[in-house]
């Protein structure tokens, strides 16, 4: 585990359920932040041709979600304070798993090595404000999935989950805050 792992806070979740609009917000407010690895790699890979799409060739679409996360981790060291990700390094185990794909060692070891925040926003299933993109052609269904197999991963990986409420973003964003500054297991 890094030393600055208390640092580094994940929201994770489904397709679809608020997260990078929570980012922006946090971002919006002065905290540092990552992008979202999948979303990246999805815009670059199609600009490219390339062939690392979750629809081509899952297996590379995740080994390239896993270099972006682990240089993520390198750029948020850099950071001062708290740095919030969209996502986080379990989330291409609960991706592969999904995808009934093989995990292979190395994931589980960066999982267990790289280390963040133990507490982990999840975003749950929000159908009233899901909609498909160009990058995201899940169907609602779909993302519940995501959000289940997110649950299963970083739980299993012992970090505490505390789903975030179906609120607007500006509520969201203080949830996340109070809950972060408030005295007990949730400060390092």
């Amino acid at each position: 585990m890094s030393d600055d792992s208390h640092r580094f806070v994940v929201v994770t979740g489904g397709p679809g359920s608020g997260k990078s609009t929570l980012i922006e917000a946090l971002a919006r407010e002065g905290h540092a932040h990552s992008v979202e690895a999948g979303r990246a790699i999805i815009q670059d890979q199609t600009a490219i041709g390339g062939p690392a799409l979750p629809w081509i060739d899952p297996s590379a679409f995740a080994e390239l979600m896993l270099c972006w996360d682990l240089r993520s981790l390198r750029l948020a060291r850099e950071q001062k304070g708290t740095v919030f990700f969209d996502r986080g390094i379990p989330d291409v185990i609960g991706y592969l798993r999904l995808m009934k794909r093989p995990v292979p060692a190395h994931l589980e070891t960066a999982a267990r090595r790289f280390r963040y925040h133990q507490t982990v926003f999840v975003a749950p299933p929000w159908p009233e404000i899901f909609a498909p993109d160009a990058e995201r052609r899940q169907t609602l269904a779909e993302a519940a999935a995501t959000h289940d197999a997110m649950v299963e991963t970083y739980g299993g990986l012992g970090y505490e989950l505390v789903a975030l409420p179906k609120a607007p973003v500006t509520e969201r964003l203080r949830f996340v805050l109070d809950r972060l500054a408030a005295p007990g297991p949730l400060t390092p």
